[in-house]
């Protein structure tokens, strides 16, 4: 019989306040199926460093405003990330543009979730951007990154109703519990050996998810 599949090792990259870590840290950092070994943040004083201090996973902060390029700053975090030697890289609210070269780096193992439903709405203000144009519907997307921004491979999407009476907060609520739902599960797939990119695809148990959005 073939060996107990050993633990996924993941890093989620992290800027704020880090509610998807601590989503993913309740619901995947079991130490068997996947094991989160660092959080790592470009902001210092982002409360999610002390969510992983609390859970007792290792921390580390590379503040982007001390390196003179963003090519400079993503050739040292590539350095510290890989130092760790992670299987699985999760961006969680990580606000940083990331660099072909690094993106490339970690192509089919880096994930992100993004608030909205892709295609629509890529970069930021994605609620308000929403209910000004008139949509009856909202959500949120996790797919596979890729060089070009909110453009990777879908692998799951959720979809929650925008009221008339929503403003961006009240519709980033509804959503964000959505987020903590479906990125550990997406994150799980993989971990399981179950999440491939394969051909800019993402495939579930060898069919394919979605089609790419590029």
């Amino acid at each position: 019989m073939p060996g107990k599949r050993p633990a996924c090792r993941i890093i989620v990259l992290i800027s704020g306040g880090g509610s998807n870590l601590q989503a993913l840290i309740d619901n995947l950092h079991d130490g068997e199926l996947a094991t989160i070994i660092a959080v790592v943040s470009n902001n210092p004083d982002a409360y999610g460093l002390q969510r992983a201090a609390a859970a007792g996973i290792a921390t580390a902060t590379l503040d982007h405003r001390h390196y003179p390029s963003r090519d400079a700053y993503d050739q040292q975090l590539m350095q510290l990330i890989d130092s760790y030697q992670p299987d699985l890289l999760l961006l969680a609210g990580f606000m940083r543009i990331l660099s072909d070269p690094l993106v490339n780096h970690y192509h089919g193992r880096m994930i992100n979730i993004h608030p909205s439903l892709l295609p629509k709405y890529r970069g930021l203000h994605t609620h308000q951007r929403a209910i000004e144009a008139g949509d009856r519907e909202a959500g949120c997307s996790v797919h596979f990154v890729t060089p070009q921004l909110d453009s990777g491979p879908l692998i799951i999407q959720a979809r929650v109703p925008l009221y008339r009476d929503d403003d961006a907060a009240t519709l980033a609520a509804r959503v964000l519990k959505e987020e903590h739902r479906i990125y550990p599960a997406a994150a799980r797939w993989f971990a399981a050996g179950r999440l491939q990119l394969s051909a800019g695809i993402a495939m579930l148990d060898g069919h394919p998810i979605y089609p790419s959005l590029n």
